[in-house]
């Protein structure tokens, strides 16, 4: 058995307590947890296994896919441009992307893409995987594409089209790929273990992944919008796992982390963005998130969620999640960030069983409410 190791401020053993029992009884295969408070490092812990033969125990350096919770990088790079006023969110997109105005888009603005509103979830019709991954080639498919409600006005949630969409924004507007826009404004002041794409010398690093049971779209009305998008562009758990997917540097899926990696990128909008004395963002721009850009029930997911600028910031249906001033967002299988400015708290969470469910997993929410539990009796 994986021990459960690194460092654990005593006044949260319970989590640590938590991921062992979990590595133990197989609820987990590996996994790591980072959670830091006003900027201290109070849980960095990892355990079980990077491999499904439980021959290569997890380790301080294993990386696993992170699938949506890229988007929490992504979207803090468009931050980034918003602070330097490279961007407006509240401009048109073909301000910045002549091209994308045409077929009905002309009015989509920048904030729409941001918020899960510009009417583009998916594709139409249905593409493969290889051209899901080409990301040039995807991106022409969804410029040619009319939205499939007026942009603005309803929301439903972009999974796979919201990396093809600002990284193709972040090209235009910076000369560089949103990679490498993220790696030398972001990974490399902040000395973070965050791959977008991931780098052929960091693959032997990467945990096998343990699929979660297969979604069955035989229940979903064939002509929804839930339906249409959800099956527009292939759903394969496994891809992560195969060379195409990893050089993708697909925004919104194809980032490679683990929680410490995560926490040390995410804690800059926990930090109101400045960290260790380099400001990344303005505590203005930061502030952007919280403005609520969509609300209700999502037409592509189903859940009542609240879109702010980038991120979700409230989810009346998940009771686990902590009020207040709170973003977060997370990826396919389980992996979670949350990003709370009121207690100054950065959680992140990073693992390779997948969970069935749409946010987080079982093991999602033990960890998240051991965390809030042992910070009400914490002083940083």
């Amino acid at each position: 058995m994986a021990q459960v190791t690194g460092t654990c401020d005593p006044a949260f053993s319970s989590v640590r307590d938590i991921l062992q029992q979990n590595v133990s009884s197989d609820k987990e295969l590996g996994a790591s947890i980072c959670i830091t408070v006003k900027g201290k490092t109070v849980v960095d812990i990892w355990g079980g296994y990077a491999d499904t033969a439980h021959l290569k125990p997890w380790a301080r350096n294993t990386i696993a896919p992170v699938w949506s919770m890229t988007k929490t990088v992504m979207n803090l790079a468009m931050l980034i441009l918003i602070d330097r006023d490279l961007v407006d969110p509240d401009a048109p997109v073909v301000k910045y992307w002549p091209e994308f105005g045409v077929n009905g888009k002309e009015g989509v603005l920048v904030q729409h893409l941001l918020s899960h509103t510009a009417g583009l979830p998916s594709f139409n019709p249905p593409i493969d995987e290889a051209t899901m991954l080409n990301v040039p080639l995807a991106t022409e498919n969804l410029v040619q594409q009319t939205p499939w409600w007026t942009p603005g006005t309803a929301h439903g949630y972009h999974s796979t089209a919201q990396g093809h969409l600002i990284g193709e924004l972040v090209r235009r507007v910076t000369g560089k790929s949103l990679g490498a826009f993220i790696h030398d404004e972001i990974v490399i002041p902040r000395k973070a273990d965050f791959h977008l794409p991931l780098e052929e010398e960091h693959w032997g690093r990467v945990a096998e992944m343990v699929p979660s049971a297969a979604f069955d779209f035989s229940v979903l009305d064939p002509n929804s919008i839930a339906a249409r998008a959800l099956t527009g562009s292939p759903a394969n758990q496994m891809a992560s796992q195969e060379p195409a997917f990893r050089r993708s540097g697909l925004g919104s899926i194809g980032g490679f982390s683990n929680a410490r990696g995560a926490n040390d990128v995410l804690s800059i909008i926990t930090q109101n963005g400045t960290v260790d004395g380099k400001r990344f963002v303005s505590p203005e721009t930061i502030a952007k998130i919280f403005e609520v850009k969509a609300s209700g029930p999502d037409l592509v997911i189903g859940l009542n969620i609240e879109w702010g600028l980038g991120y979700g910031i409230g989810m009346p249906s998940v009771d686990w999640l902590p009020s207040g001033k709170v973003a977060f967002w997370g990826g396919w299988g389980g992996s979670f960030a949350i990003m709370d400015l009121d207690r100054q708290v950065t959680f992140t969470y990073v693992m390779n069983k997948m969970g069935a469910s749409i946010v987080g997993n079982d093991c999602t929410q033990g960890y998240v409410r051991a965390a809030y539990a042992a910070l009400e009796g914490y002083n940083a």
